[in-house]
Order: C-alpha cells, then structure tokens, then sequence
C-alpha cells in the first residue's frame, strides 16, 4: 500500500519534466505587465494527502526562478473549537446567529483572503475586513511566516502585499472543501479580480483515510468522515465549466505522472487567468426566463386593455347585450391564443430581450391582437 511518500518526486526523469514544464511556461508568460495569481484548491476528504501535496508543492514550486508559493492551511486558519457545539458559558457565541460558527469562519476567511487579493492586485495597502479581527490576526501571521507582507510606513499592523509584477505566485487553499459551492466561492474571487483558477481533487479510498486518519496525533471521529464522504461532491466537468481547470487523483496509487499533471494544471491556469465578463450561463439562463416571464405577463396586461376598450366602443356602437357576452367570448379566446404563440416563440423573442433591452419582444403580437380584435367587433357591427 502506497504511502504519503508517493507524493515525493522520485525519479529524474520525472523531476526533468516538471522543470521543463515551469521553464516554457515561464517563457510564454513573460512580459505581463500585472501580478499574476493563480488559486489553487486541494480538496478531498481528510487524510487524503492534501497537506502532503500542499508542502511538496510549496517546496517544489519556487526552485524555479520566478515562482512563488504560498499555503492557506484552513485547519491552521480557523480554530478546531469552531466546530464543536457552544456551550452556555464556554466563552463567546457564534459572531453571527444566523450561521454556524465554522460556516462563519469560513466566510471570513474567505473576507481575508479577498482584501488579500485586492491588495496585491491594485498594489494598495492591506485594509482589515469589519469584523473579523481574531480571523485576520491569524491570515496576517501565515501571510507574513511566508514573506507575503512587508511593512507600510511605520504605523503599526500596517502591511502590504510583497509581489513583484513579474512574478507568478500561486496561493494554495488546503482544505476539505467538499461542497462544490465552497469552491465555487473560491472561483468567483479569481473571477472578480481576473487570477487564475484550478482545482486537485484527491479521490482517496474512505477506508484508507480512516486508518491514515486514526495514525494522527489528533485524529477527527470516524463518523464525520463517514459522514462527509456521503456529502462530498467531485469535482462535475461536464456541467460545470467554472471547473474545467481540475485534476481528479486517485491518490490511494499517485505516481510521479501525477505530479507532473499537476504541475501542467498549474502552468495552464496561469496562463489562461479567469475572465472577469466570463458568460455565466445559468444566470443567463435565468434571465432569459424572467424576460421570458415579463414579456408574456406584458402581453397579457395589454391585451385586457384593448379587450375593455373594445368591449366598449362595442357598447357605444349599440351591439345587442345578447351578442356583448359572445364577442367577450370570442374576444378571450383570441387573446388565450395570441398569449399561447407568444409563450411558444418565447426562446427566439427573449433572447431578443436580452440582446437588446431596448426592443418590445410584446409589439408585434399586440398590434396583430389589436388588429384581429378590430375585425371581430366589425363582425358583430355588419350583421
């Protein structure tokens, strides 16, 4: 049974391409003109080999000139009586009622690492978060243990980001981050501030993190990760094309191939950094739909107008009552009909509606509707 040891970069070969890897991407990259950042995300459940690989990585990544590597440990980052239950007089409650205590810390760590990334990206100084001052104490001290912070001025806690516009870093995010909204979360900060993204997803077999898992000094309950590897969610390249950029590994046999797929992963997310107008399309998706939406129920609104002013210009004209309740009839059920195409051609006119916010998707079923009204009331007027 393989070891974390697999981990290690055991051959030259091996060793020479990854080198060769660094070294064309180094090449293709030169002459940007901003920090570039890439994120990366091991995930995957404990004692699968994630801060196996983070150390190899951090070890491995800035042997070559120009690279620089950075670990966001999150069971280092957020306190482990986080997730236990309070306690009536066992200190402060949760920051916030309205979420869990570790789904608290979570988020701002996350507030943390995005005045981080801002910081580095607009070359401005570091501003801490509203109210998360013991999670930002804790993201300076890893920040600053790994050179990423020198001092501004000589105010005191005053930092700013240490990166050279010429210089790629990578900042790698250990954690579970078994939910695929959590990445997700990730992503949409590479997004705003156009980084680069990538994910390692380290598919480690449920009994063999539990026995790695029972070696430690402080060892998780079986049943949470029982219970996580139920919740625990890979990484969907076919439906989701924010995790194109991802490497799933069955860690349980990782070889030196491995190592250097990683490797090639973090050189192509570097060099293809997230668009920051990248289509979303589910939200597109959406929109469409609420055009969709709007368009009927304008339709619909506009065409009872026209039916009551039709209804009495009919009146005025001296149409018998006998005949008022059939033309009301004959009326509705022309409009359910012009209703009925309009809902049918709804893809092509909605995404008219979105291409052009301007445009009146509505008009042209309308002014048919008003027309066909006409010569149903001169029906009526003629007999």
């Amino acid at each position: 049974m393989r070891t974390a040891a697999a981990y290690r970069w055991r051959t030259a070969g091996a060793a020479a391409g990854l080198l060769a890897a660094l070294a064309a991407a180094e090449e293709r990259q030169g002459g940007a003109g901003r920090a570039r950042v890439g994120l990366c995300v091991l995930c995957g459940l404990p004692a699968a080999g994630k801060s196996t690989l983070a150390r190899a990585l951090r070890r491995r990544l800035p042997q070559r000139p120009g690279w620089a590597c950075a670990l966001l440990t999150y069971d280092e980052l957020i306190p482990p009586e986080t997730f236990l239950p309070h306690e009536p007089g066992a200190g402060p409650a949760a920051p916030s009622p309205l979420l869990p205590r570790w789904k608290q810390s979570r988020r701002e760590l996350l507030q943390c690492l995005e005045r981080f990334l801002r910081a580095l990206v607009t070359g401005g100084p570091l501003s801490a978060p509203a109210a998360a001052q013991p999670a930002w104490e804790r993201f300076l001290a890893c920040c600053r243990g790994q050179g990423l912070l020198s001092a501004a001025g000589s105010g005191a806690g005053r930092y700013r980001t240490q990166a050279a516009a010429s210089r790629p870093l990578y900042l790698i995010l250990d954690d579970n981050f078994y939910y695929q909204s959590m990445r997700n979360e990730v992503y949409q900060l590479a997004r705003k501030y156009s980084l680069s993204f990538c994910q390692v997803f380290l598919e480690c077999p449920l009994e063999c993190c539990l026995q790695r898992n029972r070696l430690r000094s402080h060892p998780l309950p079986d049943q949470t990760i029982h219970l996580m590897a139920k919740k625990i969610e890979m990484p969907d390249l076919k439906k989701n094309t924010w995790e194109q950029n991802s490497l799933i590994l069955k860690c349980f046999d990782c070889t030196s191939e491995d190592n250097e797929q990683i490797i090639r992963l973090l050189a192509t997310a570097l060099e293809n950094p997230v668009k920051q107008n990248e289509e979303n399309t589910e939200q597109k998706e959406a929109d469409r739909a609420i055009c969709a939406a709007s368009t009927v129920h304008q339709a619909d609104q506009t065409c009872r107008r026209i039916i009551s002013q039709t209804m009495k210009d009919a009146k005025d004209k001296n149409i018998l009552p006998s005949e008022m309740k059939s033309l009301a009839e004959e009326l509705n059920k022309l409009k359910a009909e012009f209703l009925q195409d309009l809902r049918q051609g709804s893809d092509l006119k909605n995404q008219s509606c979105i291409q052009n916010p301007c445009s009146d998707p509505a008009t042209s079923v309308i002014s048919s509707f008003q027309h066909e009204a006409a010569n149903v009331v001169n029906k009526y007027i003629l007999k």
